[in-house]
């Protein structure tokens, strides 16, 4: 068991390693085009390995009322990097409720006093009223076959193919997107409908996502996919990567009917963004430093880029004033990190039959998920298997195995939580309806997902 002294030196490497790694979510406007507004900040609290240090620095009141000011003072900002709250480090990630008088979300007055555990505890309306799928039904009952009509072609195996996993899924991105949209449109009074236009862009976002699914499994030589054979075990990869092509194809001239420049600049980055996390996710860094600030830039491009993306876009579609594009936005953004974070969690504690693909599937493939980040600043034999990919027999095993005897699925639940907890303050901008609490309730029951 480690000193006291070891424990501290741990700390403070975690603390240094965390100050430089998450200078990238303060810049991140300037370092991948957008709309961002985090402030620069002195000082974040990091999540520590070790409980003694935890309960010291809780004791501390120099310590927490300066942590609190800072809190405060950055608030008008949405800073997310001083919560002194309790859960964070107890790694409970979902507290049982606590008796609570609000009946939706609290408004920005009520935000300045609101901790973290208390925003994830909100009381909402009803389960009814708050389902998130059944307040977008009358949209998404059709998405997929609309979708599927979109790719028709006299190709009868391409049709096959690119039509393939529609209507399988959670269909997560277009329900957050149409949700947002209803959000926006009740905020100016154009009632509970959704455009057409902003439909439009709920099917681009499903069928941006399958593509990039279509072309992951044959880069990664997936067996799997939404508990089907795959199509790049089924017909190889060549005819995957056409299929793929195919609905990417598909997505931009459907994307291009809708006739708005700024919503064509918007999803085009997208498609870019995509792209470049899937490059930037075959690489590392050398600078364990840099490695965290890599992590969370190609989980940005490579998922949080399309749901914050899509968001903004039917926010642009509503004409609502630019703050509030900049809080959809927002919202999508960190939702979308939030997400990927659970993913990381979900591939060292779900069942293959949950997921409906392979566990362990980020470490066979040579991936250093934030788990495994975490787990490498205390074990540092854990760096060269970083950089060679985990290729040597025996690696992932032993990562798995250092990232069980460490903290790092749980701070990588803590660090859910906090984007999770951004998110949810994002939408106190906006009007109160069925719609906002149902995307609160999106960001609450994201931590709690099983696959």
């Amino acid at each position: 068991m480690a000193t006291t002294g070891s424990s501290g030196r741990v700390f403070l490497r975690s603390l240094k390693t965390f100050r430089r790694s998450y200078s990238f979510v303060r810049t991140l406007p300037e370092n991948i085009n957008c709309a961002a507004n985090i402030p620069a900040t002195k000082d974040f609290e990091v999540f520590p390995n070790n409980e003694s240090l935890i309960r010291r620095l809780h004791s501390s009141p120099t310590s927490f009322h300066r942590c609190c000011r800072h809190h405060h003072s950055h608030h008008h900002h949405g800073s997310q990097y001083c919560t002194p709250s309790k859960y964070q480090h107890t790694g409970s990630i979902c507290p049982s409720a606590e008796p609570n008088p609000w009946c939706s979300i609290p408004n920005q007055r009520q935000l300045s006093s609101t901790s973290p555990q208390q925003l994830r505890n909100m009381k909402v309306c009803s389960m009814a009223e708050t389902d998130p799928y059944k307040i977008v039904a009358k949209e998404m009952e059709d998405l997929a076959p609309d979708i599927c009509k979109v790719l028709e072609v006299d190709v009868a195996k391409m049709q096959h193919m690119s039509q393939y996993y529609f209507g399988l899924g959670k269909a997560f991105r277009p329900m957050v997107c149409l949700l947002m949209a209803k959000v926006c449109n009740n905020h100016l009074n154009i009632g509970d409908d959704v455009l057409e236009s902003q439909r439009s862009v709920a099917m681009v976002a499903e069928m941006l996502h399958t593509a990039s699914l279509v072309h992951d499994d044959v880069i990664d030589a997936a067996d799997e996919r939404r508990g089907l054979e795959s199509l790049n075990k089924k017909y190889g990869q060549r005819q995957s990567i056409m299929a793929g092509n195919y609905i990417l194809s598909k997505a931009t001239m459907l994307l291009a009917q809708i006739g708005n420049p700024q919503i064509i600049s918007l999803l085009s980055t997208v498609v870019e963004d995509v792209i470049s996390g899937e490059f930037m996710q075959l690489g590392s860094k050398e600078d364990e430093n840099e490695r965290f600030q890599h992590y969370l830039k190609k989980t940005y491009k490579k998922t949080a880029s399309l749901i914050a993306n899509t968001c903004k876009a039917v926010a642009v579609m509503s004409n609502v004033q630019e703050d509030l594009v900049d809080a959809a936005y927002e919202y999508g953004r960190n939702l979308g990190m939030s997400f990927q974070l659970v993913d990381d969690v979900l591939d060292f504690v779900a069942s293959k039959q949950a997921m409906g693909k392979p566990t362990d599937a980020d470490l066979k493939l040579g991936l250093a998920n934030a788990p495994v980040l975490f787990a490498a600043m205390e074990y540092k034999e854990l760096q060269p298997m970083i950089m060679r990919r985990f290729s040597e027999k025996g690696d992932v095993e032993y990562a798995r195995a250092m990232v069980e005897k460490t903290d790092g699925v749980k701070q990588t639940k803590m660090l859910a939580a906090r984007h999770s907890d951004e998110a949810i303050k994002k939408l106190a901008e906006f009007s109160p309806c069925p719609a906002r609490d149902a995307l609160a309730r999106v960001s609450k029951i994201l931590l709690e997902r099983e696959k």
